[in-house]
């Protein structure tokens, strides 16, 4: 078995500090920051950051018995974009303002998904699973149009509420579902989800390791939630836990321990950003070409828009055109400016 390109890849952070001032946290987190409108989970004061088809961030404070808390949720695409070495710098900057982790997600690429999500269930189904999750699902999801294609798979190990969960999915479906042009790149994704106290032990750990120790860390915490081994169904306890590791799974681990620390690449399309502007910005747009002149101003803007391209913009000119419907635009995928 052949284990290529296996990465380990950080995704959303969710943590908790005490600071002086939202300004000096948005400083240490980067980008611009806008005020919001509302408040954000229980913290009447809010800003949300936006990268491109990133996600977004979101900042609340000024809670009434804790008016110097800040509270800091990153998603995903945003937490994978940072270099290695910032995400320790952030780990580290966190607990030096007394503040704690309450969710972090560590994912490990299969890359060539030599292990397909079938490989997982069918082990599942077979009893040679062994894992500290109360409960295991899986989903498959298709289109109700066209020829029905699936365009995901996924197994769940525990539930939403626990502070562990297992994520198996197909990444490469997950993609290639969304026009993805880099979604060949992709195979299967193990990803777990650490919550509070988990969450916590595991940011400390990776501000004090050595970057090189960081995936030994994360596969041992998959290992310790999850493991397949040669087991019948019937098998006692103590035949369970003296079993061998089933191959794949000892390969797939192994692999996981000889691959690279990466950042997720995640490649902007044309498609995305006319699916962005037709899901967020179409209403106020329409708004704009309502009032008197609104119309013109607008075609003015996008003239002088051209002037402060970058080399994304220009790249987005590259690519060949695809036909888009608004009527069949996604979900609000973040900003693409």
């Amino acid at each position: 078995m052949n284990f290529q390109a296996n990465g380990l890849v950080f995704g959303g952070k969710v943590f908790t500090v005490l600071a002086s001032n939202p300004q000096e946290t948005m400083k240490v987190l980067g980008g611009e920051w806008s005020r919001a409108k509302g408040g954000f989970r229980g913290y009447p004061l809010s800003w949300v950051k936006t990268d491109g088809l990133r996600g977004v961030g979101k900042l609340g404070t000024n809670a009434p018995r804790r008016p110097n808390e800040i509270h800091v949720d990153l998603s995903g695409g945003l937490v994978s974009a940072l270099t290695l070495d910032q995400i320790r710098v952030l780990l580290k900057w966190v607990h030096a303002q007394q503040g704690h982790v309450t969710r972090i997600d560590c994912a490990l690429d299969d890359r060539a998904a030599t292990v397909s999500v079938s490989t997982v269930r069918e082990a599942v189904a077979a009893g040679q699973c062994m894992t500290r999750a109360a409960q295991v699902r899986h989903i498959v999801s298709n289109l109700t149009h066209g020829d029905g294609a699936t365009t995901g798979e996924t197994m769940y190990f525990g539930s939403p509420q626990s502070q562990t969960l297992l994520r198996i999915y197909d990444k490469r479906l997950e993609l290639k579902s969304k026009e993805q042009a880099n979604c060949e790149e992709y195979g299967t994704r193990w990803e777990l989800e650490l919550k509070k106290d988990r969450a916590e032990q595991c940011a400390r750990a990776l501000a004090s390791l050595d970057e090189a120790d960081w995936k030994e860390l994360v596969v041992g915490l998959l290992r310790s939630y999850v493991d397949f081994r040669q087991i019948p169904k019937d098998a006692e306890d103590e035949e369970r836990y003296r079993a061998p590791v089933l191959e794949w799974y000892a390969l797939l681990t192994e692999g996981f321990q000889k691959g690279r620390l990466a950042q997720e690449k995640q490649v902007q399309t044309l498609q995305n950003v006319k699916r962005w502007v037709s899901d967020t910005l179409t209403p106020m747009l329409a708004v704009i070409c309502a009032t008197p002149g609104g119309e013109e101003w607008l075609q003015h803007e996008i003239v002088r828009g051209i002037s402060r391209w970058k080399d994304r913009h220009r790249n987005l000119l590259k690519q060949p055109p695809n036909r888009f419907h608004p009527s069949s635009a996604g979900g609000n995928a973040g900003s693409p400016c």
